[in-house]
């Protein structure tokens, strides 16, 4: 069994592969699903040879572990077969999974995603931006607000003294069902966390990445900030 908190990439076409080498830039335990044997020679990361809509397959990969799914599949009948799933093995984890064509997105949110983008690089840059580390303290001062599609942003927060996030458990704090927003990523000396379990302690100094719409992220940014 792996480590868990891993993070999965189904599909290793152009849009898993820019996921990929955000992951590896930050360090990132990830590792790769897809049924192409020929395309992981010579490459430096874990993965799992088979078809991403397997069970059996997922299960090799660990999905029931794993922390983050991202599906960069180029067939949406298997981005909603992959997606169905992987959330019936793993209820907890964040997926994200890519829509080929727009007709497709409501289908894939039925069938458990929480996040679809519909432009493909997408799910890239949002992983670029929640690991991205930034050296300068000005960097925080303002909100990084990208909107990604259909409303949906990512925000990144460093937790200050006063803040209600302080000290208290991602349990506790229950920000997904106070305000409908998930914390996908914490930035913590210098070191990105993935695996956001219910026991994780929010400490003060910590980058959070937050997702949600942006009349959630207004809610929360008002109940769980001080400034």
């Amino acid at each position: 069994m792996r480590e868990k908190g891993h993070l999965i990439v189904l599909g290793y076409g152009d849009v898993g592969k820019r996921v990929t080498e955000v992951l590896k830039r930050n360090d990132l335990k990830f590792l790769v699903v897809d049924a192409r044997p020929g395309i992981f020679e010579n490459v430096d990361f874990d993965f799992v040879v088979g078809n991403a809509t397997s069970e059996d397959v997922l299960k090799k990969a660990d999905a029931e572990n794993a922390s983050t799914i991202i599906v960069s599949l180029n067939d949406d009948n298997d981005v909603i077969f992959a997606t169905l799933i992987a959330r019936n093995l793993n209820p907890s984890v964040t997926i994200m999974a890519r829509a080929n064509s727009y007709k497709s997105i409501d289908k894939i949110y039925k069938a458990g995603a929480d996040y679809v983008p519909s432009i493909s690089i997408v799910a890239g840059q949002m992983l670029a931006r929640m690991t991205s580390e930034c050296v300068q303290d000005a960097c925080y001062l303002v909100d990084e607000d990208i909107r990604l599609y259909e409303g949906i942003d990512i925000e990144k927060h460093r937790v200050r003294d006063g803040d209600p996030l302080v000290g208290k458990s991602v349990k506790e704090l229950d920000i997904r069902a106070t305000v409908g927003c998930t914390i996908i990523g914490v930035e913590r000396d210098s070191k990105v966390i993935t695996d956001i379990t219910p026991s994780l302690m929010i400490q003060l100094g910590d980058v959070i990445a937050v997702v949600g719409g942006k009349a959630e992220i207004g809610m929360f940014k008002k109940q769980y900030l001080k400034n």
